[in-house]
């Protein structure tokens, strides 16, 4: 009795900042209202099933699941494979460690307009480099294009979040022993399967909380697309978050908004509360 009365403040903030926006959010997906106007009539799960039949839906959420995928994923590789380069001993080791994590400590809102100016058609830093080396013999509107502006989002998150990835991966790293590697050498074991059966076992486990981590980031990005892309060109890049800000705000219709931005919601929720199933039953495993 007496731990809940000391959580209760704990309790009361969370109410106050979490549950009553929720339950109020919860309410207004339930009715027509407008941003502007009148409060709007119930409707019950009208906005609901409206998103899931819409084609705006679908292809924003196939848009969110392949950026999600291979932006994830990408990082995933890059992120381990920066971090067993960083394991090694070299000179500069330590500067090149620091510097790595500089596109992770940079505001997204920064990191974004950074990329914009280098995919620029005019003066853009990629442009200018692609035709020096004699790879295009044209300036290119990258994110002016559908085909393009979904790589050159998905290039920017990467170089933006890898350095997580690798940190967690280095830290993990660092607790592989000594003797395990020597003895993996000795017994005549090459790179890969000294890789595979001494450095992974100690990498599974961190990376799986990376892995929750990007996804959930990924699956719900807003900042990045909106300032790059704005969910152009023709809406090929537009996402969940997208979609959930254009219906709320640039519609105004704050309860067909208000009901995507609840779905979104579930859908982060199912997505951890699975991962942490997996993560769960491997640590089960590896005991």
């Amino acid at each position: 009795m007496r731990a809940w009365l000391l959580m209760l403040p704990l309790l009361a903030v969370m109410i106050a900042v979490i549950g009553w926006p929720l339950a109020d959010t919860v309410r207004l997906s339930l009715t027509d209202a407008r941003l502007v106007g009148t409060g709007g009539q119930f409707v019950g799960f009208e906005n609901f099933a409206k998103m899931f039949s819409s084609r705006n839906f679908q292809s924003a959420f196939r848009t969110t699941l392949s950026f999600t995928f291979y932006s994830v994923s990408t990082e995933m590789v890059v992120g381990v494979l920066v971090a067993l380069l960083l394991n090694q001993r070299f000179y500069g080791r330590t500067l090149l460690r620091a510097l790595m994590i500089l596109p992770w400590a940079l505001p997204t809102v920064v990191n974004a307009t950074l990329w914009r100016l280098i995919y620029n058609p005019e003066y853009g830093a990629l442009n200018a480099a692609l035709t020096q080396f004699g790879l295009i013999d044209a300036y290119r509107s990258w994110l002016g294009l559908p085909g393009s502006a979904m790589a050159a989002l998905i290039v920017a998150d990467v170089w933006k979040n890898f350095p997580l990835v690798a940190l967690i991966a280095l830290a993990a790293l660092q607790s592989v022993p000594n003797e395990i590697r020597a003895a993996a050498i000795s017994d005549g074991a090459n790179v890969w399967r000294r890789f595979r059966y001494v450095t992974l076992p100690y990498l599974m486990g961190p990376l799986m909380v990376a892995l929750v981590l990007r996804t959930i980031e990924a699956f719900k990005v807003f900042d990045l697309i909106w300032i790059m892309t704005r969910g152009g060109p023709a809406n090929s890049t537009r996402t969940l978050s997208i979609l959930v800000y254009q219906e709320a705000f640039a519609f105004q219709r704050a309860g067909s908004g208000a009901s995507l931005a609840l779905i979104v919601t579930l859908m982060i929720t199912v997505l951890a509360v699975a991962y942490l199933k997996i993560m769960r039953s491997f640590a089960g495993g590896g005991k």
